[in-house]
């Protein structure tokens, strides 16, 4: 797979501009757990996945961390250059879900192109904006939807993504992507498995009724 076939706006760049990539990029291959950017005052580069997953998320002052968004196949992180985006003002961390292959574009050399390229400015914006659209849907989650409904819709999502009813996760792991402590997330759990959705044991929660948690998703609660 050629980052040329993958970076979506390759063909609008000019040959200047497409040296100026090629001499700068470099590919990476992170294991999971792996930090690649760390706070705004970490300017890593833009990221362009080649097969992997990669978790955004903040932390909080008293140490609790939410997902903002995460990033697969193919995805882009621009966030992870957040000195080309001054009005940033909220440190956010980028970690390997999963082993990934990834290719970085140092900040610098992708700033330098996007000021002399409309395409690249226009595409940044874009990715920006999808990106904006995703925490704003989180922070609508978080406001309007009950954590029944939030907890099953995660469980349904991770079955999916890793193609199996056997989860392996704790229950600390869940609340950092959800932003609740691990009691929270325990007590719902334990709610789950007396009606029969999951089964738990240590470090896996197995879906055992996908139709009720389903039913919990679209059922409407508040906080």
């Amino acid at each position: 797979m050629d980052f040329e076939n993958c970076f979506p706006v390759w063909k609008k760049l000019t040959d200047a501009q497409k040296k100026r990539i090629k001499d700068n990029l470099y590919q990476r291959h992170v294991a999971k757990g792996t930090i690649l950017h760390h706070g705004s005052m970490d300017c890593t580069g833009l990221l362009l996945i080649q097969k992997g997953l990669l978790r955004a998320y903040i932390l909080s002052d008293q140490g609790r961390e939410i997902t903002l968004y995460r990033l697969f196949d193919l995805d882009l992180c621009l966030l992870s250059a957040s000195c080309i985006i001054r009005s940033i003002q909220f440190d956010i961390i980028v970690e390997a879900q999963k082993d990934t292959d990834l290719w970085i574009i140092p900040s610098e050399a992708y700033q330098e192109i996007m000021a002399q390229s409309a395409p690249v400015a226009n595409f940044t914006n874009e990715v920006i904006a999808a990106r904006f659209s995703e925490v704003m849907w989180l922070m609508e989650q978080i406001l309007w939807k009950s954590f029944d409904s939030r907890l099953a819709q995660f469980l349904l999502e991770e079955s999916s993504l890793e193609e199996t009813d056997t989860l392996k996760l704790t229950h600390e792991a869940i609340g950092n992507h959800l932003g609740n402590p691990r009691e929270v997330v325990t007590r719902m759990l334990r709610y789950f498995q007396s009606e029969g959705m999951v089964r738990l044991s240590r470090g896996i929660v197995e879906i055992t009724d996908k139709e009720k948690l389903l039913s919990l998703v679209h059922t409407a609660g508040s906080r």
